[in-house]
């Protein structure tokens, strides 16, 4: 099944020379490993986002209680 976009992207590469079609190649698989990278990021974010809200609110306690303690950034 090919979608109309794809059909599309198809007939315009047809116009172009060899070289520049292959020169649209590489920047499409740069372009859709990003988008793949990107998708995946955002999986991953909603798969975690119950346990970030939680431990949000778990340092925002600790921070009220005056149990947290300012980072100290030359002990990294």
């Amino acid at each position: 099944m090919t979608s109309t976009a794809i059909a599309t992207v198809i007939k315009m590469m047809e116009t172009l020379p060899e070289t520049a079609q292959n020169q649209v190649v590489e920047h499409l698989r740069d372009c859709i490993a990003e988008m793949q990278d990107e998708i995946q990021w955002e999986v991953s974010f909603k798969k975690t986002q119950q346990q970030l809200t939680a431990a949000v609110r778990r340092a925002r306690q600790e921070i009220a209680a005056g149990h947290a303690e300012p980072l100290d950034h030359n002990q990294l």
